[in-house]
């Protein structure tokens, strides 16, 4: 009893510096392409402030427009968006300066990769141009094998003029119980759940279904709910969201909801969409003629309702996030080339602009990760 008690103290000095931890970093993934940017960015975000300060520049690196964090937060993995040339990168991730320190890079096996996630075995590559997902090994030091699977999609959809005249490829996911993997395809109108098998030598990835998506739609990002019950899908040329129940690899849906305003008649360009840690509420972000950031609350059936609407304070609002708090989201504009911190009101789920900037060329990635 007398070691317990002893220890006492000691735990609660660590649970009181866990609880107050305040510090995080931030990386930034660029279009190097504008001449606006030189790489990647890492800042370090305090969450009690919003208050942002740059720790590292990431250089020579060609169009990181998306990064990956490895599941022990020790590597970065990054997309070199580069047309028929394009590859993906590995790198080292020092947590208490921010600095990338790069490892190796593979072929992409597809023009303009857009979208990468990894686990413990393996980092999959969303191909956009070239419409497929390629699926590379994780070496023990980070580094990245040559690809062990590559999925290549040969469909269309009805509309070429909006980027339908071949397959896609726009994001690819895990699926929360981590046996499925979800790949949207902007193209082929088409949301294809394959089984994960990460034992698997050659067959890692093997079709289960396919959910097709309303014509002309053009299916981008997904995210799920944190109990893993729901899913919502954005879609990019209509703007709006369908809601999903799922289970053991099946989407079933629910419903689906718009995110402009009446009589809206511009080009919508949806964009990114994000649930917040407590699961009650929805964010979906619109580029083109909107530039909007769209709240809604979630119910327990996991329906959506309207909350509000707010202007993203910027041009092309690509990827946003909220921060590990919860009390901010941030808003990377591509074309106005700055990150928008919003308050955000952890009850309504309000957002309102907190004056804070981070001024960086064509952010389209941000990515909490472990600070100090």
């Amino acid at each position: 009893m007398y070691k317990i008690l002893s220890l006492l103290p000691v735990l609660l000095v660590c649970l009181g510096a866990q609880a107050q931890q305040t510090d995080y970093n931030l990386l930034i993934g660029t279009y190097t392409n504008t001449g606006k940017s030189e790489g990647i960015y890492t800042y370090n975000f305090n969450t009690a402030t919003g208050d942002t300060q740059l720790k590292s520049v990431t250089k020579n690196v060609n169009n990181p427009s998306y990064l990956a964090l490895s599941p022990d937060q020790q590597f970065v993995y990054s997309v070199n968006e580069t047309g028929k040339e394009s590859a993906v990168s590995a790198f080292n991730f020092n947590a208490a300066n921010g600095e990338l320190k790069f490892i190796n890079q593979q072929n992409s096996q597809g023009a303009d990769p857009c979208y990468l996630t990894a686990d413990d075995k393996y980092v999959i590559v969303a191909n956009y141009s070239g419409g497929s997902l390629a699926v590379f090994g994780r070496n023990d030091d980070g580094s990245l094998s040559e690809a062990k699977q590559v999925i290549q999609h040969t469909g269309k959809s009805i509309d070429p003029k909006k980027r339908q005249e071949s397959a896609h490829v726009h994001m690819v996911q895990f699926t929360p119980d981590k046996k499925f993997l979800i790949c949207n395809d902007l193209g082929e109108d088409m949301v294809y759940i394959y089984k994960y098998n990460p034992l698997a030598k050659r067959q890692i990835l093997s079709l289960k279904t396919v959910y097709k998506a309303p014509a002309g739609s053009g299916p981008r990002h997904l995210t799920f709910s944190p109990n893993g019950r729901f899913a919502y899908l954005t879609h990019e040329f209509n703007g709006s969201i369908t809601a999903f129940s799922y289970t053991n690899g099946t989407l079933n849906r629910l419903q689906a909801i718009g995110t402009t305003e009446k009589g809206f008649t511009g080009s919508v360009d949806a964009a990114d969409i994000h649930v917040s840690a407590d699961g009650k509420f929805l964010y979906q972000s619109n580029r083109g003629d909107a530039n909007t950031i769209s709240v809604f609350s979630i119910f327990p059936t996991g329906k959506l309702a309207f909350v509000s609407r707010v202007s993203s304070l910027g041009k092309g609002p690509r990827n946003f996030t909220i921060d590990p708090s919860g009390r901010f989201l941030l808003v990377g504009h591509q074309n106005s080339h700055q990150v928008v911190i919003f308050n955000r009101n952890t009850t309504t789920g309000a957002l309102t602009d907190s004056g804070k900037r981070i001024e960086v060329g064509a952010p389209v990635c941000l990515l909490f990760a472990k600070g100090n």
